[in-house]
């Protein structure tokens, strides 16, 4: 039975991603509640859906492919993320005891995307900074001085080696093989390894690859030109202050880890160039790397590494993107960070986007962490609901990723 009770703000300010709009944006939302028995279907799993779902009041259990489930329970922390996001259903709904169910058309959250693209793109100029810091950054000298650097476009942005920006910026005119060559070589580390990620098992060579010409021929130009800035990354990952270096280092171990998971997830379902995937998901968190190195220059007012660690993710979106337009990379992959962790990210369509890959393989690298408690299930996000052979695991982990862990070993190996 539906009802016709209007849920307040203070209500719909709880349940994320509909928190994240302003109050006037949220008042406007179109809204229906729905009042069911106990054992009553709410959705089912493969199940086209126009709608967000959620658990006002009562108990429902989630039943997904292979037997697993799991439980929603009202006031609890899932039951403010959505029971599913996506335009297909991500597993079967059942109410075990009487409960009423809030819905939301799901074009909410794509007007909301639409909207925020559109304010970027109109103020896409690094001379004017335009991209909100969040709003309650803590109020101490550092942040303070941080943000102020942020509006006045002073903040240190690193810079990729010459070779990878040489080759970037000749391959915007028509180029021979022999033309990148001649850029490349003269980087040995690069050359050296571009040759051992062409004879590794992710590229499958039929015979050794030995020099530069031969590497270049087999990936192609547009492969190479990739994997040459994947390769680069990782001289952005640099601290030169004892007490911070450790924490770049982390930093690049996660962002590889993302990265190989994308580039195996992108080859395994072929919607999405696998090097594009491996780059986006190098990048997903570069926005952290101006604040730690801002953090060197300003060591006499540092606050403790623990509050530097949970703020990054809140100022990623912004800084990372402002970093990644500097450094000349497409319009592509300067999003990425912008919505590298907005699990109900909605693309549009129905076939995966590049940020829809980087998007399951950011959620599934926290699988097994401390972090996973306060994630939605990988069932419940639009993501997940375009993939046309993601059955999950017993442990909601993606059954295709679990099969392919050694590739995933194997490309965290070459790029590490």
């Amino acid at each position: 039975m539906v009802t016709s009770e209007k849920q307040s703000l203070a209500i719909l300010k709880k349940l994320a991603p509909i928190r994240d709009l302003n109050d006037e944006d949220i008042e406007q939302i179109e809204q229906s509640v729905l009042n069911y028995t106990a054992e009553s279907v709410v959705f089912t799993l493969g199940e086209k859906s126009e709608h967000i779902y959620y658990l006002l009041e009562g108990t429902v259990e989630l039943q997904l492919d292979g037997g697993a489930s799991y439980i929603v329970i009202e006031g609890s922390t899932l039951a403010n993320l959505p029971l599913n996001s996506g335009k297909v259903c991500g597993a079967t709904a059942i109410t075990k005891t009487p409960c009423f169910i809030l819905l939301i058309p799901t074009t909410v959250v794509q007007w909301w995307i639409n909207k925020s693209r559109a304010r970027v793109q109109q103020n896409h100029n690094l001379e004017k900074i335009d991209h909100d810091l969040p709003k309650k950054l803590p109020n101490t000298p550092f942040f303070n001085s941080f943000a102020q650097a942020y509006k006045e476009n002073k903040l240190s942005v690193p810079s990729l080696p010459q070779v990878a920006i040489k080759l970037r910026k000749a391959m915007q005119h028509e180029i021979s093989i022999k033309d990148a060559i001649k850029i490349i070589e003269v980087d040995a580390p690069i050359v050296a390894k571009l040759i051992q990620v062409a004879n590794s098992a992710l590229y499958a060579p039929t015979t050794p690859i030995k020099n530069c010409h031969a590497a270049v021929t087999r990936l192609g130009l547009e492969t190479t030109r990739k994997l040459v800035l994947g390769i680069s990354a990782k001289q952005l990952f640099q601290s030169n202050s004892p007490i911070l270096r450790a924490k770049m280092q982390d930093l690049w171990k996660k962002s590889l880890y993302v990265s190989s998971l994308s580039f195996v997830l992108a080859q395994e379902l072929g919607q999405v160039n696998p090097e594009d995937a491996l780059l986006a998901g190098l990048v997903c968190d570069i926005g952290a790397i101006p604040l730690i190195h801002f953090a060197e220059q300003h060591l006499d007012v540092l606050p403790n590494l623990q509050d530097l660690q949970s703020i990054m993710p809140y100022l990623n979106p912004a800084v990372g993107s402002l970093v990644l337009c500097k450094l000349g990379f497409s319009s592509d992959i300067t999003e990425i960070p912008k919505y590298a962790d907005d699990w109900y990210y909605e693309s549009g369509g129905d076939t995966l986007t590049l940020i829809d890959v980087v998007i399951l393989a950011k959620l599934h690298s926290y699988f097994g962490t401390e972090h996973a408690k306060n994630l939605p299930y990988i069932n419940s996000i639009p993501a997940y609901a375009k993939l046309e052979n993601g059955k999950l695991n017993p442990d909601f982990s993606l059954d295709i990723l679990t099969k392919a862990q050694q590739r995933i070993d194997d490309a965290m190996n070459l790029f590490a």
